[in-house]
């Protein structure tokens, strides 16, 4: 009997002391059935900022992570920092942007395997991850209208120095974009790519004087931010820049060490799989909804969520 009492004493503080363990998990990281941390998610004050910051929230918060959501902090002099401090562990950024941002000695690339990488050199003193990034960017991008892509069989901005529009089409953009000191305007396409244009059009840097002109037909080819809502509201095609000519600015998340630390990789998991869904198409269909059709960036973010089949 009373070996019986000391045999039920003993397994009880065995299980106690275990449980005081954590099951017995090694330390230093996430164990077995601990609690999901809570997850901060920042962004800057741009609708595109928002929808993603939404993407991030609303799939960790359909894994069961409490989301404290810290949206329109402000421009990236203000959110990179909070993200180094721990205001906020997590924000949507753009490779080359924030290489040159954090490394002023950077020189980005229009590879962003090795814009990744490098960025990843410049932020692990900080202690951040920059994890998968996306097929989407917002960064310079050229446009034409269907019927001139139609006419011409544009896909890629290749297909013009190759094709019956070389020569024959009339380019709109900033000001200084034919200036030695713009190589990602007109001499980085004439560069790069053998391009001949027919005429320059000073405009404006992808705002609405640019827009207005190709709906009106006084340019064939303009300049816009990639991931523009305009260009699905308008039905312009976004040219592939097939020889890479402008600087890797892909979507990626980046993320505080401590929080992925506290974490079984699922985060990491759940993050990525964002970014490996997030084409430029799929972008500028979420952008268009919130900037031009004014939905609500939490039902888009929803809506195309349930579309990749990420949440349920």
């Amino acid at each position: 009997m009373r070996s019986t009492v000391r045999f039920a004493i003993a397994m009880l503080v065995i299980a106690l002391v275990a449980s005081a363990c954590g099951g017995g998990g090694t330390g230093g990281g996430a164990t077995a059935g601990a609690a999901k941390p809570t997850v901060k998610v920042g962004s800057t004050n741009f609708y595109e900022q928002g929808i993603l910051g939404e993407l991030y929230a609303q799939i960790l918060e359909n894994s069961g992570y409490t989301v404290e959501r810290k949206f329109n902090l402000g421009n990236r002099e203000i959110v990179e920092p909070a993200l180094e401090s721990g205001q906020i562990d997590v924000d949507a950024e753009y490779l080359a942007t924030l290489l040159s941002f954090v490394d002023k000695n950077a020189k980005a690339s229009t590879d962003p395997k090795q814009t990744a990488k490098d960025l990843q050199t410049a932020l692990s003193a900080k202690k951040l991850t920059v994890l998968d990034f996306a097929a989407a960017t917002d960064q310079n991008g050229f446009v034409v209208s269907k019927d001139t892509a139609s006419k011409y069989s544009l896909k890629k901005l290749s297909d013009i120095s190759g094709g019956s529009a070389q020569g024959q089409l009339v380019l709109g953009g900033p000001p200084e974009c034919p200036s030695a000191q713009r190589p990602f305007c007109k001499p980085g396409l004439e560069q790069t790519y053998g391009i001949k244009f027919k005429d320059f059009k000073p405009l404006d840097a992808g705002g609405p004087l640019t827009v207005a002109a190709l709906d009106g037909k006084q340019i064939d080819i303009g300049l816009l931010f990639t991931s523009d809502p305009t260009i699905v509201a308008k039905g312009f095609v976004l040219l592939d820049d097939d020889k890479h000519l402008q600087l890797s600015d892909n979507i990626a998340a980046v993320v505080r060490d401590d929080l992925l630390a506290k974490d079984d990789g699922t985060i990491k998991r759940l993050l990525n799989s964002i970014s490996a869904k997030l084409s430029q198409d799929e972008l500028n269909g979420m952008n268009k909804l919130v900037s031009v059709d004014k939905k609500d960036p939490k039902d888009v973010a929803k809506d195309w969520l349930k579309k990749q089949g990420l949440i349920k």
